[in-house]
């Protein structure tokens, strides 16, 4: 389902429910309402695993970025307002990709003609339950405590496992990939730029300049979390202005990306026809401030064997890249993963200093590449090998020619067309893609990090098998990162 598509569905709940208004759903039969669609939706296997579903609150959801606002929203009743409208649509999105995933079947004994009259109703329900359960301050404060989102690890396995004894092995293996990534971008470096064996793909719209998104920055207001409020143009010209060029070495179709669409499997295909970069906008905080970040994915058909015996091998692959801007729209620290979660590596310009680990033995921050701070006008080109798919150099563009990708909202993925006209998630219900398990597994369970390898869906990315540690984690930069002369917000 694409944005304009989701947009609508939900602009049409709004005026359905607006126009049942006069008579709103009492608060005992909204919460029998709930519990029968939970039930269905668990049933079905449409759940959508992208955000966590906060308990006592079945019309709320948060995620680690929200729920890192938990602690400062209690003292003041607007700010709250603004959070807790945040946890609603949160809820409100989810819900209408797990009713437009579910079987028509399904729906028929809710007692609703279809999945738009669901979404109506649950619309209803949720500003019902809403308005008498957060009258009550001891209701607010259960609210507040049970936003907290759960790490992505198993405690016991790790108990199991016998963690504690384990790490010695796993950080052995660990530092020895770590010292290879760095001799392999070192190499990089020093060998020449033009690879011959490269594909390159880049986005076919010139990037603005750095003056230009400034002006984005300062006239964007801000909502009361400093949360900024971008029109859609605004929007769509910072996701063109940092895209990636992509130089991928090439010797199969294995490394060639596009769309995800569903055929006549259990796991997702890829259409290498077309080209497509998967993008998201995401926040981040870094003390009182909240920053952006554009995230860029691409999909690839498989990573193929290496090998007879390859535990990393497997149906899907791909690349997650990060920029992460300060509060003019300038660079501050890129990341990266693949969609395993695995290979996080950080690459800070000048302007973030890397903070040493504050526990030895944990997974703290891999870099091995700083960057110079150059204005966007210059794309960044990442180049990856080819099978492994391993991300091995960055460098900013010489302008080069290359094919043009286009765009996909990460989103689309939570509701695919398939063949039979229906629409289905990429995602399981555990956030996981059916099919992409890796034979790593066996081997790392006892880091309690769930099916190893795996392609999994975002804020379901455990990134460490020493410590703990997400993708998505709110505090991540901050951590991490000393950022002595970041501006202040507009």
């Amino acid at each position: 389902m694409n944005l304009s598509l989701c947009a609508g569905l939900l602009a049409a709940a709004v005026l359905l429910a607006g126009s049942a208004a006069a008579e709103p759903p009492h608060a005992e039969d909204c919460t029998g309402w709930f519990a029968r669609l939970d039930e269905t939706v668990d049933r079905a296997g449409t759940r959508d695993a992208g955000s966590h579903r906060i308990s006592g609150f079945p019309y709320l959801r948060s995620d680690r970025f929200l729920a890192s606002f938990r602690k400062e929203v209690s003292g003041d009743p607007a700010t709250f307002a603004v959070w807790l409208n945040h946890l609603r649509l949160l809820d409100e999105k989810a819900r209408v990709y797990e009713l437009r995933n579910l079987p028509f079947a399904y729906l028929r004994p809710l007692g609703v003609s279809d999945s738009t009259a669901a979404i109506v109703k649950t619309n209803a329900c949720a500003a019902e339950l809403s308005r008498t359960d957060l009258s009550k301050s001891s209701q607010k404060t259960a609210l507040i405590a049970q936003a907290a989102v759960p790490d992505e690890y198993i405690e016991r396995n790790r108990i199991l496992g016998l963690y504690p004894l384990a790490t010695l092995p796993f950080s052995i293996g660990i530092a020895h990939w770590q010292n290879e990534t760095v001799t392999m971008f070192w190499r990089t470096v020093a060998s020449d730029p033009e690879n011959d064996t490269a594909t390159r793909y880049e986005p076919g719209e010139k990037p603005a300049d750095a003056t230009q998104i400034q002006v984005i920055f300062t006239r964007t207001a801000r909502d009361r979390l400093g949360i900024p409020q971008f029109s859609i143009a605004d929007r769509e010209r910072l996701f063109r202005t940092f895209a990636p060029i992509f130089e991928i070495s090439t010797s199969g179709q294995y490394d060639r990306f596009g769309p995800l669409t569903w055929g006549t499997g259990l796991t997702p295909e890829v259409d290498v026809a077309r080209p497509t970069v998967y993008r998201r906008l995401a926040f981040t905080r870094y003390r009182d401030r909240v920053l952006v970040q554009l995230i860029y994915t691409i999909w690839f058909p498989e990573r193929p064997h290496a090998d007879s015996v390859d535990l990393l091998a497997g149906k899907l692959d791909g690349l997650i890249f990060r920029v992460t801007l300060d509060s003019n729209g300038s660079p501050l620290v890129y990341d990266s993963i693949h969609p395993c979660g695995c290979y996080h590596m950080f690459f800070p310009t000048a302007r973030a200093k890397v903070k040493p680990s504050p526990q030895p033995g944990i997974e703290w921050a891999l870099v091995p590449a700083t960057l110079p701070a150059v204005g966007p006008e210059r794309r960044i080109v990442l180049q990856t090998s080819s099978g492994s798919h391993y991300l091995h150099g960055l460098r900013f563009d010489t302008g080069s020619r290359g094919i043009a990708y286009g765009f996909a909202e990460e989103d689309e993925l939570r509701a695919l067309p398939t063949i039979d006209g229906t629409t289905r998630s990429a995602f399981g219900p555990d956030g996981i893609i059916t099919g992409t398990e890796r034979g790593e597994r066996l081997l790392f369970w006892p880091t309690g990090v769930a099916d190893t390898g795996a392609m999994r869906q975002w804020g379901r990315h455990a990134t460490a098998f020493l410590g703990r540690r997400h993708f998505d984690d709110s505090d991540l930069i901050e951590q991490r990162f000393s950022i002595p002369a970041l501006p202040e917000a507009q």
